[in-house]
């Protein structure tokens, strides 16, 4: 399996700290966001690694290269405009797949000590999720969590980590260009053809300055904490 890591985003959150670094390369105690993904990612055995970028994605080619310092082969899937999630794993399919074989895909905004690992076997329909509990800045959740399993509506409702296993064939109706991933999800979930799991472990979005803080102080003093 292959995994790509979706860096794409322009970070408005983040600004001005993302006028002119691109969010994956926001520093955390001297080591870029991006990097903690590429380590945990080969240390699970995913060493074919593709990442997509557009704000500023020069700054990621150089800093990154081809993988290699890392212990992994970086292709990159370069889009100019941002696409979207769902644009952005479109785009990058045929790096990903040979059109039958499942890749994992993690938003590039996230910290999170998931064992990835344990994605090789996930896959038994066209999406595997895995869910956390809900932060304040997503008090309502994303998806339903009944009785262990995932629906559209129902409660409670858990967070979508923004780690997930896909199937090439969920975008098989798909066309080029800029789409959410959310409606491709729901449709799965309404067909019987995802599933998930619930992360109780140590989980945050990444997406204002103030969190990037928060996880600063929280990996110096190395303890869980709650989002």
């Amino acid at each position: 399996m292959k995994a790509m890591i979706l860096a794409a985003g322009r970070g408005e959150r983040m600004r001005p700290l993302t006028d002119t670094t691109p969010k994956p390369l926001l520093k955390v105690n001297e080591k870029c966001l991006i990097e903690f993904h590429l380590e945990n990612l080969v240390k699970a055995g995913f060493h074919n690694i593709v990442i997509n970028h557009a704000w500023l994605g020069e700054q990621i080619e150089d800093f990154l290269g081809d993988g290699r310092a890392y212990g992994a082969h970086i292709r990159y899937s370069p889009e100019g405009e941002a696409l979207e999630t769902g644009g952005g794993i479109y785009r990058a399919l045929p790096l990903l797949s040979d059109g039958d074989t499942p890749f994992v895909v993690i938003n590039g905004d996230i910290w999170c000590d998931y064992p990835l690992q344990q994605l090789h076997n996930k896959l038994k329909g066209l999406v595997h999720l895995v869910l956390v509990d809900n932060p304040q800045h997503n008090a309502n959740g994303d998806f339903a969590w009944v009785d262990g399993r995932l629906a559209v509506q129902g409660t409670p409702k858990l967070t979508f980590s923004g780690i997930g296993v896909y199937h090439p064939a969920l975008f098989a109706h798909c066309q080029a260009g800029k789409f959410p991933l959310a409606p491709l999800l729901k449709t799965a979930i309404q067909n019987g053809q995802a599933t998930a799991e619930h992360y109780q472990g140590q989980w945050m979005d990444i997406g204002t300055p103030e969190r990037l803080e928060i996880l600063r102080i929280q990996l110096s003093r190395k303890t869980r904490w709650k989002t």
